[in-house]
């Protein structure tokens, strides 16, 4: 499977507060951009997966509800995940 436990605590631990701490913000924006990417690359070689490109615009609309609820809540938290993770709004 392309994303595992490592790699999710690997997420965690640099975008969040720790390797254990799953409810920060940033980390969950930073697992959903992963996961964006992923699905991006599967539908450029699968342009008819329509349950892909469902999953897909589900997941962009939870990363932009999270960045909004960031940027709302602390600005320079919001600034940072955009900078750390090459997000352009």
């Amino acid at each position: 499977m392309y994303l595992t436990a490592e790699k999710k605590k690997e997420f965690f631990k640099k975008h969040g507060k720790s390797a254990t701490d799953t409810g920060t913000s940033e980390g969950q924006i930073a697992l959903f951009s992963f996961r964006i990417n992923h699905l991006t690359d599967h539908l450029k070689e699968n342009p008819k997966d329509f349950s892909t490109q469902r999953a897909l615009v589900n997941l962009v609309g939870k990363r932009r509800r999270l960045l909004n609820y960031l940027r709302d809540i602390d600005i320079d938290r919001y600034r940072g995940i955009i900078k750390s993770l090459k997000l352009r709004k």
